[in-house]
């Protein structure tokens, strides 16, 4: 019937586990470099200085939403 749900394989969970797991370290692999672009820099501007400085702790956020950690 169309109202009806059809049952979810544990192949299909599995699959769709997978993709989400896969996206999520696309995006804090691209985080990651972000990161590692934004420290590279060097600027004597202090107004360039600053925009860097809030663009990292933006990444940073964002790649704790993530359950990244900073590695020393």
């Amino acid at each position: 019937m169309a109202g009806e749900a059809k049952p979810v394989s544990a192949a299909t969970t599995k699959a769709n586990a997978a993709l989400l797991e896969a996206e999520q370290k696309r995006k804090r692999q691209a985080l990651e470099l972000q990161r590692e672009r934004i420290l590279s820099e060097r600027t004597s501007s202090p107004h360039r200085r600053s925009a860097l400085t809030n663009a990292l702790a933006d990444v940073e956020e964002k790649l704790a939403e993530l359950g990244w950690t900073v590695h020393l």
